[in-house]
This record gives C-alpha cells, structure tokens and sequence, in this order.
C-alpha cells in the first residue's frame, strides 16, 4: 500500500470521529461508554449471560481496571446496581436500573431506529468491510509504538 493510500485512509477515520460526534447530545456528566455499556449487558442478557465486569471486557476487548472504574461511575449514577452471586459471594453480576434502561431506550435505541432507514444505501458487507478494516488498522497501530525520530 502506498503512503498517499495510507494518509487517505486515516483521513476517513477522522471523518468516522467527526460522524460519531453528530450523534444527539448525552445529558450531562453521561459519557458515550455508558451507552456501550448499558447495550452490551442487554446484549449479553439476551444471550443468557448474567454479566460481570469480566465479560463487558472481553466482549469490548477493553482493560478490565478501566471497565471497573467506568461501572463504579455507573452504580453512583444509578444506571445500574451490582448483585452477588448466591452460590459464590466472590463473582458479582451487573443489572441495569429503571434510569439505565430508560437511558439506553431514549440514546440508543429509539435514535437508531430513526436512522436506520437513511443507511439502507449502505450494504451488510460494505459495513463489514469498514469494520474490519478499522480493527486492522487499530491491530497495526496498537502493537507498533513507532517514533518519528526511529529510522
């Protein structure tokens, strides 16, 4: 692949930034990775799973620490609660509140279905390829710490 490629290829990637930023705005103190979060345990619920912070980082390929701080933020918010295990105290399942599924319904769900009708000129594979394409260019760039002044 040629350099001209690779810059256009990071210019879209700032364009996919800018098009992230047009989503409607979250009430304040309300991050994005809330609404990640909220989705992907309804995700993993759905799939029969009773979530722990294990599996929201695996499920995101994200550090555990940072999953365990942001869902501390959310138990303090209200958007979800902890629950032990009855069988072992020592596993800890995550359940979303009233506040975190209204959260979710009124960010993400009902502002996706508003859209979806606008991306029909898009293709299932034409997305495909978008995302694997991003998540090989994340795989390059995180697993190479290249400097500039390196020759």
């Amino acid at each position: 692949m040629d350099i001209k490629t690779i810059k256009a290829m990071f210019d879209a990637c700032y364009q996919a930034k800018r098009v992230r930023e047009l989503l409607p705005p979250l009430p304040e103190g309300v991050s994005p990775s809330y609404i990640h979060y909220l989705d992907t345990i309804t995700m993993l619920e759905k799939k029969g799973i009773r979530v722990k912070v294990s599996d929201i980082s695996e499920a995101l390929s994200l550090p555990r620490p940072g999953v365990t701080r942001t869902v501390k933020e959310m138990e303090n918010r209200g958007y979800l609660h902890k629950q032990c295990s009855e069988s072992d105290g020592r596993i800890t399942y995550l359940l979303l509140t009233e506040t975190g599924k209204e959260l979710l319904k009124k960010y993400d769900r009902e502002y996706f279905r508003k859209i979806q009708p606008f991306f029909d000129v898009i293709s299932d594979d034409e997305a495909e390829v978008m995302m694997q394409t991003i998540e090989k260019m994340y795989q390059i760039m995180s697993e190479r710490s290249i400097s500039i002044n390196e020759r």
